[in-house]
């Protein structure tokens, strides 16, 4: 019988936990499937495990803060002794920050890219010699629309997933000759819990942010849908949303100065939309 391993980081809830069901339930019959959920989070981690279970999957719980190498060791340690090894990483855990150039402090900047890049170079680092000793592993890098097509007025959030994205590439082209795999997935807004870590000091950037999720087009499971399904591909680049696909490829082919003044035209729309609810709600 064939087996899936996978750790899923920030997979308690969210997207992380919408990837964890979507794998399991296209598991083939003639296909174990094992996953670790590796979060902050005890009690919504447990309950995630318990759902997985219950489709017939092999699954425990880890407490893991990205940001804290020991906690990474022991989750690669405990990965080990149970599975004695693991085929797919998947580098979902991540916060979100907004906000003008004045607007966000150094601090918030720093968080931000502790937690979404660097908590993703130790998960990285701690798992790539469990590949290379097994001689296949696959990541799966989860950064954002922002990372390819940057959103007006969050900037540390546009720098950290375009880090990432370069990050990814640069992981992709390294290790392939080591028969290790990497994608990154760039999901534009989706309905998700992601707005539950964001720090913002400015209400017009929440309101604005709050906007774009109560519109957004797409869940968490049909977006990790669109990911399974590139993952069997091995596409590099994993764009989930048309209009975000649309976005990419008009910055790409399109002249620079046009689709910049396209965007800033749409960002004073999204300043005054936000300043106007602001205003409905005060």
């Amino acid at each position: 019988m064939k087996t899936i391993r996978l750790l899923i980081t920030g997979g308690a809830t969210g997207f992380g936990k919408a990837m964890a069901l979507c794998w399991v339930k296209h598991a083939q019959q003639d296909t174990a499937i094992k996953v670790c959920i590796a979060d902050i989070h005890q009690q919504r981690g447990e309950e995630t495990v318990a759902e997985l279970k219950k489709l017939g999957a092999e699954a425990f719980y880890s407490q893991c803060d990205i940001t804290v190498e020991a906690d990474i060791a022991a989750t690669r340690d405990i990965i080990q002794e149970r599975w004695q090894g693991v085929d797919i990483v998947i580098n979902n855990a991540g916060v979100a920050t907004g906000g003008s150039l004045n607007g966000e402090s150094l601090e918030q900047w720093e968080w931000v890219f502790n937690i979404n890049l660097f908590g993703m170079v130790k998960v990285s680092q701690a798992f790539v010699d469990v590949f290379r000793k097994q001689g296949q592993g696959y990541f799966i890098n989860v950064a954002s629309q922002a990372g390819v097509t940057p959103i007006p007025l969050m900037g540390s959030y546009n720098a950290v997933k375009a880090a990432v994205v370069s990050f990814s590439e640069t992981m992709k082209t390294e290790l392939a000759p080591e028969n290790i795999d990497v994608s990154v997935v760039c999901p534009s807004f989706f309905k998700t819990n992601l707005d539950e870590s964001m720090r913002t000091s400015e209400q017009v950037m929440r309101e604005s942010i709050k906007r774009q999720f109560n519109k957004a087009d797409m869940t968490a499971e049909e977006v990790a849908e669109k990911v399974w399904q590139q993952a069997q591909k091995r596409n590099f680049l994993m764009l989930t949303h048309k209009s975000g696909k649309a976005a990419y490829y008009m910055k790409k082919w399109l002249p620079i100065d046009w689709y910049l003044n396209k965007i800033i035209k749409a960002t004073k729309k999204m300043v005054l939309r936000a300043r106007e609810g602001q205003g409905e709600n005060g």
